[in-house]
């Protein structure tokens, strides 16, 4: 057994050292494989020894937080029974319902309920009364805990914990159990801790719900906006007046409205200032060290896309984005402030993907 877990051990790492994470999909199919432990826990066994087994799973995720798994199991399980030892066999078969409570996060603990049925077969029970030899199909139904491991692009490590109950106290071949079940029942029950590996494959479109979790951020799906198309957009969506402001070339004397900095805007869920951005902020930065006397406030905003507290959070991420810069580029902190003001006061139709693209912006308002 030893052997095997290393060998495992040895494979993971083999396989997964270096592994991208890939976002999570809509939906997807999985296939699961692993080691299994089982332990009774109401049997007549004096004690359990030796015991190992092994599962293959094949689940439907249709959606985040809500799947449906098929588990076939095969347990080994050695004990005594008074002075004779005993060995069960079962291969069960079980029909689960998943439920994902932070399905975004790198380690997803979920809660298994479902039901099924076992076939165990007992050897070497010469010599006890009431045994059988003979292989009993029963009923039983299950509930656990687990947790899946991001490791890789399509791949998880899952860890479970599960407790079974059958509708028989045959298990070890001897009618009766030492005690009543977890659920009070008369009849045997048995846990299981599962450690192995889940491919996902299958999958749907990229989970816009995980998109949204708490700001990450959408590198591989960047929304192309280029800085022509913002100076249109901005015609568009902002007054004139604005316009004339921001967008003439050398602007020399303090401002004394709020403005908008056209052209630092973000791409969906992140708060890394964009290529076309540099020359904005270079331009602001030069306003500021102009005009000593100025105090600026540094606003950012979001769409209307995702939860209010995840946008909160992420527009403070990319007011003091550019906080940062003008303190790295001179501008003294104490004529800056930086606040986020989530998805409040749009300046384009958030209908629009290019509504939407002119709300990710900052502000400077003065103090």
């Amino acid at each position: 057994m030893k052997k095997l877990l290393t060998y495992f051990s040895v494979l993971f790492l083999f396989v997964f050292t270096g592994s991208s994470f890939a976002q999570l999909a809509q939906d997807s199919w999985g296939f699961g494989f692993g080691f299994t432990y089982p332990r009774t826990i109401n049997a007549n066994y004096v004690r359990d020894e030796a015991n190992f087994g092994g599962h293959l799973s094949i689940q439907r995720n249709f959606s985040e937080h809500v799947g449906l798994r098929l588990k076939a199991n095969y347990l080994s399980l050695k004990g005594k029974v008074g002075a004779t030892e005993v060995t069960s066999s079962a291969i069960t078969g079980l029909f689960d319902l998943m439920y994902y409570f932070v399905p975004c996060e790198p380690v997803s603990p979920y809660l298994t309920v479902g039901a099924g049925f076992g076939y165990t077969m007992v050897d070497q029970i010469a010599g006890i009364t009431n045994s059988t030899a003979d292989g009993n199909l029963d009923y039983q139904i299950q509930f656990g805990l687990g947790a899946e491991w991001k490791i890789g692009q399509d791949w998880r490590l899952k860890t479970e914990l599960q407790y079974n109950q059958y509708s028989n106290s045959f298990f070890e071949g001897v009618s009766g159990v030492s005690a009543p079940s977890a659920l009070g029942a008369p009849e045997d029950a048995y846990m299981v801790f599962d450690l192995g590996l889940l491919y996902y494959f299958g999958k749907g479109e990229n989970s816009k719900y995980c998109q949204l979790y708490d700001g990450i951020k959408l590198d591989e799906m960047p929304d192309p906006v280029d800085y022509e198309r913002i100076e249109n957009l901005v015609k568009k969506y902002i007054p004139r007046e604005v316009v004339k402001e921001v967008v003439v070339e050398k602007p020399v004397a303090a401002k004394t409205t709020d403005w908008v900095l056209v052209g630092v805007n973000f791409d969906f869920g992140s708060a890394r200032l964009k290529q076309e951005a540099y020359p904005v902020l270079f331009h602001a930065t030069q306003v500021l060290l102009q005009n000593p006397d100025m105090k600026v406030e540094v606003a950012g905003y979001t769409d209307n896309i995702g939860s209010e507290k995840a946008n909160q959070a992420l527009s403070e991420k990319r007011a003091k984005a550019v906080y940062d810069y003008l303190v790295a580029r001179g501008v003294a902190k104490d004529r800056l402030t930086f606040k986020g003001y989530g998805e409040a006061d749009p300046i384009g139709d958030n209908k629009t993907a290019d509504g939407r693209a002119m709300n990710r912006r900052i502000e400077f308002k003065n103090r």
